[in-house]
């Protein structure tokens, strides 16, 4: 019973979750928006790459202007615009701070 009283719960909550539009940098969980501690010796967006592939901890993110780090689900798109300004559409899990990626572009 407790196993479905939780099924229940979970597909509530995925109902009620809608998709929105967020606006940030692509960069990966483990330097966030700091990456001067890997030194210039090269540029951020080959920091970002080189820390996905570093370790499966760590993850494509989405950086928002207020300093908010998202988590992508989609771990694959966000590698040709590592360091850059995009714009994602998805839903996002507050509690696992996950965004589910349903679409993500170039930003201007």
């Amino acid at each position: 019973m407790k196993k479905l009283t939780l099924a229940l719960s979970l597909a509530t909550a995925l109902l009620f979750a809608q998709a929105k539009t967020y606006t940030g940098i692509i960069t990966d969980t483990m330097c966030g928006k700091d990456h001067a501690h890997m030194g210039n010796s090269q540029p951020i967006a080959e920091c970002v790459k080189a820390c996905v592939k570093a370790g499966k901890e760590f993850k494509y993110a989405l950086l928002t202007p207020d300093g908010k780090l998202y988590k992508l689900s989609d771990q694959k798109t966000p590698e040709q615009f590592a360091a850059k300004k995009v714009k994602v559409t998805g839903t996002l899990f507050a509690k696992t701070g996950v965004l589910k990626v349903d679409r993500m572009e170039a930003a201007k």
